[in-house]
């Protein structure tokens, strides 16, 4: 589990693209968001165009977005490579957008400590954890969100400072584990 001012953990993991990628693929990036997330979660759900908002808001600033789906899809057939081709064709994603991943063995997931989807880990220009947490705290519409946790938080990581609140319980539905 990481702690805030761990270091972004090394992973490898195939992408929606068929190409596997890792931690290094961000590197030139001032902050690195790592989002768990599903395609079978209506929170996760919800929050797909607002990170896709998100990215597009912060892509000049450096800010780099990374989904990992960590599901067993066998559980939840949605969640499987497949089910992660046909959301980032859904969604528009390419690599000038954010990665979505799939963590199949879901060792990533019990290495960063992930909990429910979505559930976010941002680094900083050093790799070091700055936040985990909630993106923000109105999953149900965008227009009544009243704390933009993430969005903070991307604002203190690219400034170099330090983040307010580092660390806000993510609600959302749990991860389904094998």
């Amino acid at each position: 589990m990481l702690n805030i001012g761990d270091k972004l953990p090394a992973f490898k993991l195939k992408g929606y693209d068929d190409k596997m990628h890792s931690h290094y693929d961000h590197a030139d990036k001032y902050a690195l968001a790592i989002v768990f997330t599903c395609n079978t979660s209506p929170q996760a759900k919800a929050y797909s165009q607002r990170l896709l908002k998100m990215f597009e808001k912060y892509n000049d600033d450096n800010l780099g977005i990374i989904g990992i789906n960590a599901n067993d899809s066998g559980k939840e057939p949605d969640d499987s490579l497949e089910g992660v081709k046909r959301a980032a064709f859904h969604f528009k994603m390419n690599e000038l957008s954010f990665l979505y991943l799939k963590d199949e063995d879901q060792q990533v997931a019990k290495m960063f400590g992930a909990t429910v989807n979505p559930e976010v880990f941002l680094f900083n220009s050093k790799r070091e954890l700055v936040y985990k947490g909630a993106i923000d705290d109105n999953w149900e519409t965008e227009a009544g969100v009243t704390q933009a946790y993430l969005e903070d938080a991307i604002e203190c990581a690219l400034d170099g400072m330090e983040v307010d609140y580092p660390e806000i319980p993510a609600t959302g539905t749990p991860i389904v584990w094998k």
